[in-house]
């Protein structure tokens, strides 16, 4: 399968170990052991606030302990902590009602399942990588009693030598009271299925929910407004261009007295300063190498995803973005390199090290503030201090050299600056203009439209995330994202057209932040969907939702803005090489 082959060079920095080694091959024998693995407990509503299932008082099976370790690193930072049940499970082999352990109800204990019943929480186990979900228990209608299910039925459905389908039925509801006696049970009941080994997490999946007919109105609205955006740039390109072309050959024909005399004005005045570097050169390259490198990562992902299924197997989406991300390095360096030796920059070591780090240290700086408030409330997202090292030798080891490659490349194959229009030596003042052509409110008004063409899709994602949903339609997320494209780019170009005509030559951060400013309509909507779509509650879940909502638009600001800037540049270029300048 194609996943097994691209984890591989995760699994080398993660522990590898193979409990129950059929549930890697997923093929078993007559009356072989199958293992239930019991994952995490939490809120419902909170989908990030997990616990180990075993920090509630419930009680192991009578069966030999088996240990389990992550087998990717995206298993380890997303917080699946497998444990052994303890329950005799054997495929093909029915088992009748049976109790596998008990709990005396200590004060303390029934305390801690009378919140977890008012906090309705829910808890996940897995057979055969195929994931299961109960709830722990109910309150009584009236409200004057807290029940627990005690009973788990099982219904594994298999096709051939492998499981294809598990259903859990929950079942005895038992008071809770302090000082009684629980007994918890199981049984297990074994049925053919016609259902494909390979069709088996369709279940899973929510077409009704991903395929509804808002989905595809809303991907239609969006090719509608790339093709109103094409067109607009198609015309300020065909007609005002060609006006301007004209009135600057007349120009040509002028002598130098009538030219001063005349009435000069528009983005040709500029052309000896808007090639000058931007400010803040090391940090500017530094961003657009690393939205380069963003971009990258995420149509590969997006691909892999389409053609591997990664859904059906743990932290399988999260290793592989860890890897292409490493892998793609070189491209962060190469383009942040080259931008920054056609600016001039001397301190290429600097913004090499800038560069490579920048995304990293935002996340792992991120990351580690939400693992202190994690290991406070002993959560299962806590990150092991193994898996910190990994990603931290991940970072020192493959993403820095490679990055070191890409500069050198870039500083050598693109570093020359090959303008059309010489750079004057003294900046031209800029003259005043209307409120509206100010970069300000340009920046802020550029993310409007990039943010309307995906803004439907966020909903979606938002929900596969933060809800219990399964994205499974990347497809749609191909689209989305070359239409986030486009519309960016168009957007951008045309935001910076109006800049020089009037005559104000500041467009290289202009481009970038008037694209990046779509990240922060993504974030004005992440408040929108907690508090209107979520009914996430609590310290810890709060700040894990705004800390990571806040690293995704970051994330998504830097790639949209090099987009921009990518697209306007080559614009820009392209007028000025037309356009004859003295």
């Amino acid at each position: 399968m194609f996943m097994k082959h691209l984890n591989i060079f995760v699994v080398l920095i993660a522990s590898f170990h193979t409990a129950g080694g059929d549930e890697h091959t997923h093929t078993y024998a007559d009356a072989e052991e199958v293992v239930l693995w019991m994952n995490t407990v939490g809120p419902y509503h909170n989908r990030q606030e997990t616990y180990e299932y075993f920090s509630l008082p419930f009680c192991r099976g009578p069966k030999e302990n088996i240990g389990h370790y992550h087998e990717t690193l995206g298993e380890a930072l997303l917080g699946v902590e497998l444990e052994f049940s303890g329950i005799d499970i054997d495929f093909k082999g029915d088992m009748t009602k049976t109790e596998y352990c008990s709990v005396e109800l200590s004060e303390e204990k029934y305390q801690a399942f009378v919140y977890a019943v008012k906090s309705h929480y829910w808890y996940q186990m897995y057979i055969d990588d195929l994931p299961i979900w109960g709830i722990v228990g109910e309150i009584d209608e009236h409200g004057d009693g807290h029940y627990i299910w005690t009973h788990k039925k099982f219904d594994i459905g298999y096709n051939g030598q492998q499981i294809v389908d598990v259903n859990l039925t929950s079942e005895a509801k038992v008071k809770l009271t302090s000082g009684a006696k629980l007994s918890f049970t199981y049984e297990v009941k074994w049925h053919t299925s016609k259902v494909k080994y390979e069709d088996r997490f369709d279940k899973y999946l929510d077409p009704n929910f991903f395929q509804h007919r808002i989905h595809w109105f809303s991907i239609f609205n969006s090719f509608m407004m790339v093709i109103f955006l094409v067109g607009l740039v198609s015309m300020i390109l065909m007609r005002t261009l060609r006006k301007d072309y004209a009135r600057y050959s007349k120009e040509e024909d002028l002598d130098d007295m009538e030219k001063d005399l005349g009435d000069e004005y528009g983005w040709k005045q500029v052309h000896g300063d808007v090639f000058r570097p931007a400010s803040h050169p090391l940090l500017f390259s530094a961003l657009i190498g690393t939205g380069y490198h963003i971009g990258i990562v995420s149509l590969c992902v997006i691909l892999f995803a389409i053609i591997g299924e990664l859904y059906t197997e743990r932290g399988s989406l999260l290793s592989t973005s860890i890897f292409v991300f490493a892998a793609t390095a070189p491209v962060n360096g190469y383009f942040g390199g080259g931008l920054y030796a056609r600016m001039g920059g001397k301190l290429w070591i600097k913004q090499m090290m800038a560069s490579a780090f920048l995304l990293p240290a935002l996340t792992c700086g991120l990351a580690f503030f939400i693992n202190f408030i994690a290991i406070y409330y002993h959560a299962s997202r806590a990150i092991p201090f193994g898996t910190m090292v990994a990603v931290t030798c991940i970072c020192i080891f493959v993403i820095l050299p490679l990055t070191l490659v890409g500069t050198v490349l870039g500083r050598n194959l693109a570093g020359q600056p090959n303008y059309p229009c010489r750079i004057n030596a003294v900046p031209r003042p800029i003259p005043e203009k209307k409120w509206f052509m100010e970069p300000a409110v340009i920046v802020v008004l550029g993310g409007i439209l990039p943010f309307g063409s995906i803004f439907i899709e966020m909903y979606f994602i938002f929900t596969s995330f933060w809800a219990y949903k399964i994205y499974y339609v990347y497809g749609f997320m191909l689209l989305v994202f070359v239409i986030l494209t486009i519309v960016t780019v168009c957007v951008t170009i045309v935001c910076t057209y109006f800049l020089l005509n009037a005559e104000d030559y500041r467009w290289q951060w202009t481009s970038f932040l008037a694209a990046a400013s779509t990240s922060g309509y993504v974030y004005l909507y992440s408040f929108y969907y907690f508090f209107f779509k979520t009914k996430m509650y609590g310290f810890f879940q709060t700040t894990f939702y705004f800390g990571y909502m806040a690293l995704f638009s970051a994330a998504l600001g830097i790639m949209c803005g090099t987009f921009g800037y990518m697209g306007t540049s080559l614009f820009i270029r392209k007028i000025y090489s037309t356009v004859k300048i003295d």
